[in-house]
Formats: structure tokens, sequence, C-alpha cells
């Protein structure tokens, strides 16, 4: 009863002391002895060192617990820092050394809390670099399709430098990546075109390869590969090589086809149904690039038309050949140059029956001589053209001796007044005659000179035919003096004759019709100063004959001016002609 009064606290404030004071009592009360007053006090006294023993162990083992959580936070703390690689909390190392273990632990709660998030953070981004990363490599080396785990992140370093060498790998690859897309797209253009140029199906080409490689799929899901890329190079080279044989194919038939065209003189129109083969003679491989432009059904097409045409052209070499004797003949014939045309003929019939030499060289041999003769005849053109224009003076000169010979040319009949201004030109031209010898004599014997061979115009040379038109000329000269002394003689005899009163008369004119001095026709372009008796004889008989028959006039065929042509080569002022 005195024990639990001691414990109410009705009874005021419990003391060990109260309590103590209070057994006291209750021993007093009780009658216990002093020794056993001392043993319980003693049991008391053991009693409360064991309580506060307990208590004091508890005390440690949490101390130590909270030092081992203390020194754990720090470690990881620690760990925390060194593997974000920065000491962003400032009060770190003082919350170490300073505080009690319980404010050491509340600093360093906050800390670690948003370490954690950040390190939560910060791999998170080192996952998805290195995800980045591991699919980049996977598609380069062809394993991108694989099934491939999350890459595991080294929580040890998640430092920003260590995310700053992933992620200038991850820009390396990515810019890897890049190069391998843009080569991809480059080896598929190419591939694009080649195909186009050779006709191929340009689908089939590259989804062999690759199916990724279509035009349906993405740019970014194509395959980049270092398969890929090997396959790619592979087929360029292999369509490249394929264009080069086809090049070179297309290009000896459309040689085959020229030569034969050229052979066999094919007209424009046929040539131009090839021009699709022809136009890549010269070209070179990177310079075809038409699409269809190899495509083998094209150049089985040539294959055919060269087939066709080398069973023509043994059938069309005569005719070829014919044609080209019948163009130097005619360059021969426009040059005056004498050649024996049917020897000539007689000698390519025998070459080509007797096979004794190949239709193309045969052909252009002759194409030889017809440069070989237009070449001749450009060197002789200038000497031709004073000879046509000497001609056409002497045909003017025979055409005025005539037209003084007639005794009516004053008369007032049709067309006399353009014969007068005729005669007026005709004069002027004749007096230049001489002059048109002299530089024609020199100019041929330049000619001559220079090429150590004799000029000759249709056989007989120019020079001999020159030196006896100034020997007849002068003695036709000597010939015009005597008749006019003549004249004067026979006019002065009949002067002393006549009576000397006696009367007057006039004659009367001849009732005859007027002769009309008119122009000539000539049907032949060609005009040549007659030396034979006749120029339509033999060239034997010209030959013989030409010093006995020459004449300074022209022959019979010369070309004379029209009305017309005459009136337009008059001038405006009408002159009265003097006496021949």
């Amino acid at each position: 009863m005195a024990v639990m009064d001691a414990q109410n606290p009705l009874l005021g404030e419990t003391t060990c002391g109260t309590l103590l004071q209070k057994l006291q009592e209750i021993w007093d009360e009780v009658g216990e002895s002093d020794e056993e007053r001392d043993k319980m006090l003693l049991q008391i006294e053991q009693e409360c060192l064991d309580v506060y023993k307990r208590k004091v162990e508890q005390a440690a083992k949490s101390r130590a617990e909270l030092l081992v959580t203390l020194s754990d936070a720090k470690l990881e703390l620690s760990t925390l820092v060194s593997a974000l690689g920065d000491k962003i909390f400032l009060g770190v190392d003082t919350v170490k050394a300073s505080g009690t273990i319980k404010e050491q632990l509340a600093a360093i709660a906050p800390a670690l809390e948003q370490l954690w998030k950040q390190k939560e953070e910060r791999v998170k981004e080192f996952s998805d670099v290195q995800s980045q990363i591991q699919k980049i490599c996977g598609e380069i080396t062809g394993s991108a399709n694989e099934q491939a785990g999350a890459p595991a992140v080294d929580e040890s370093d998640l430092s920003l430098k260590k995310l700053n060498e992933y992620q200038v790998k991850l820009q390396e690859l990515q810019k890897e990546k890049s190069d391998r897309l843009h080569k991809v797209l480059e080896f598929v253009g190419t591939v694009h075109d080649l195909c186009a140029v050779l006709g191929m199906d340009f689908f089939s080409a590259v989804t062999e390869v690759h199916p990724s490689l279509d035009d349906k799929t993405c740019v970014q899901s194509k395959s980049i590969s270092n398969d890929t890329l090997l396959r790619l190079a592979e087929t360029v080279s292999a369509l490249h090589e394929d264009k080069k044989q086809r090049i070179h194919k297309l290009q000896e038939l459309a040689t085959k086809l020229t030569d034969l065209w050229n052979l066999m003189d094919t007209p424009e129109e046929e040539r131009r149904l090839f021009d699709h083969v022809t136009c890549n003679i010269s070209a070179s491989v990177d310079e075809v690039d038409v699409p269809g432009a190899l495509a083998l059904d094209l150049i089985e097409q040539a294959e055919v038309e060269v087939e066709r045409l080398d069973q023509l052209k043994s059938s069309r070499t005569k005719e070829l050949a014919f044609k080209r004797q019948v163009e130097l003949e005619e360059i021969f014939a426009h040059a005056h140059i004498e050649i024996d045309p049917e020897a000539a003929r007689e000698k390519i019939m025998a070459l080509i029956d007797t096979g004794n030499v190949e239709p193309a060289e045969l052909l252009a041999d002759m194409d030889n001589q017809i440069t070989k003769a237009k070449e001749e005849a450009l060197s002789r053109k200038e000497i031709l053209d004073r000879v046509e224009k000497w001609m056409s003076a002497c045909e003017e000169e025979s055409w005025l001796d005539d037209y003084n010979r007639d005794d009516n040319r004053y008369n007032a009949s049709r067309g006399a007044h353009l014969n007068l201004k005729r005669a007026e030109k005709a004069r002027i031209l004749v007096n230049k005659i001489p002059g048109m010898v002299d530089t024609l004599v020199a100019k041929t014997r330049a000619w001559e000179e220079d090429r150590g061979i004799s000029f000759k115009y249709d056989g007989i040379p120019l020079l001999a035919m020159l030196d006896e038109y100034a020997m007849l000329r002068q003695e036709r000269e000597e010939e015009k003096r005597r008749l006019r002394d003549q004249k004067k003689f026979g006019e002065q005899q009949n002067t002393e004759q006549e009576p000397i009163f006696s009367s007057r008369s006039t004659p009367a004119r001849p009732a005859s019709t007027k002769k009309v001095v008119g122009p000539r026709t000539n049907g032949t372009p060609g005009r040549r100063l007659s030396l034979s008796a006749s120029q339509n004889g033999s060239r034997s008989a010209a030959k013989e004959g030409k010093r006995d028959s020459m004449r300074v006039a022209a022959p019979t065929n010369f070309v004379a001016i029209s009305k017309e042509d005459a009136a337009s080569h008059v001038s405006g002022t009408d002159r009265s002609p003097a006496s021949p």
C-alpha cells in the first residue's frame, strides 16, 4: 500500500530520494534490521546499475548503427559524386567533420536524394546514347535486325566527360551512317542510270543486292551495311564493264555501217534510221547516257542491218565504181584534161571480176583519184578561166570581122542598134586580146615550171595554141594592111578615070534584103580555138591539120550574145560608131 502511494503522482513528484525516504519509513515501521536494509539497498543499487548498463548498451548499439548508416551514406555520397564526376554539393566535406551523427545524416539525406535523381537521369542518357550507337553499329555490320537487349550502362562512370565521349562517338557514327547512306544512294543512282542506258530492269538489279534499296523504301531505312556497299560496288562495276563491252560492240557495228553506207552511197534518209547507233561512234563511256542507247535489241538490230548490207555490197560494187568513174571523167572533161575512159572502165571490170582487190579498197582508190583530179582541176582553174575569156574575146573578134564586112550594117533594120552597140563593146574587148595572151602565156609557163609538165588543153599544149594564135594574128594584121592598100590604090584609079564635069549621080540602094548581123547560138558550153579543119573529126586529124586550118576567129559553135544580153551591156548614151 505504501509503494502504491509512493508512485501516485497525486502525492507529489516522485524521485529516487522520495522513494528512498518512503522505503526508510516503511522499514522503520516494519522494523527491518540494518543488515537487511543494507542488503536491500545494495540490491536496489545493483538493479539500477543493470538498468543503466542496458540503457548504455542500447544507446551504444544505436550509436553504432547510426555511425554505420552515416558511413554508408558518406560512402554512397562519395560513390555517386565520383560516378557523376562532379562535386555539385559544396557542403559535403563539412558534413563529414562537424555536427552530431543525426545532424550529419540529416545534412547528407537531401544530397543523396538529389544525386540519386541525377544518377537516374544520367543513366537514362547513357542508355539512349549507347542504344543509338548499338543500332548504328548493327546497321553498319548488317546485324541490325538481330535481337539485341538494351546495352549495359557502366554506373561506375556516369560523368559528363564519359557521356560526351559516347556522344562524340555517336556523332561520328551518325556521320559515317550519313556518308554511307549518301554512298548507297549514289550507287543506286548509278545503277539506275546504267540500267536505263543498257535497257535493263532497275528494280530487279537493286533488290537483288538488298530488298530495302527499292524506291518504295524510306531513305533512312535503306541498308548501309558493309555487305550492301560491297555488293553495290560490284554491281556498278559489272554494269560498267557491260556498258564498255556494249559500247565497243555498238561502235564496231556503227563503223561497219558507216563504211558500208559510204561504199554503197546509201541515201541520207536510210542512214537516219540508224542515227541512234552512229551518233555514239566516237563517244566515250561516260558520254553515252541516253536511256536505251545500249539496249540489246538495238545492238541486234544493228547487227541485222550490217548482215543485210554485207549481202548487198558485192552486187553494187560495179555500179558504185562506174559511178565514180563517171564523176572522174566529168572532172577531167571540165578541166579539159584528156583521158582514155574506155581503158579505165575495162581495168575496173577486170579488177572486180578477178577479185584481186577488195571493193572498199577499189572505191577508196577511186575516191583518191577523184580528190587528186579535183586538186588538179583547181590548180588549172585560173588558167582555164583566162582561156575562156580569151576564147570569148576571139569569138567577139570573129563576130566584129563579119560585122565590118557587112555593107548594110548601118541600114535602119530591126536589131541594127543592138549590133552597133555590141560592135562598140567588141572593139574594146578585141584591143585587150594581146594583153590577155601575154598574161596567159606567163601564167601557163609559171604553172609548167612549178609542176614540171606541159599544160594541155584537151590534149593540145596550150603554149603551142597561143604561139600559133599569135603567129596567125600577125599574118591576119598584115593581110588587113595589104587589103587596105589595095583598096586605096583602086579608089585612086577610079578617081582619075572619072570626067571632070560629069554630073554626080546618087547610087541606088540595093533592093535586096538587108543583111543583119545577129547573134549566133552555140549549144556547147566548152569552147576551143580551132586548130583543125573540123572539130568533130578524130583527134589525130585535128593535130595533123591544125596548122593549115588555123584561123584567128573562134569555131562556128561559139556562144553569141542575145539581143537582150547585148542591150543590158550597152551604156545609157547612144553613140554613132566610127567607120571601120
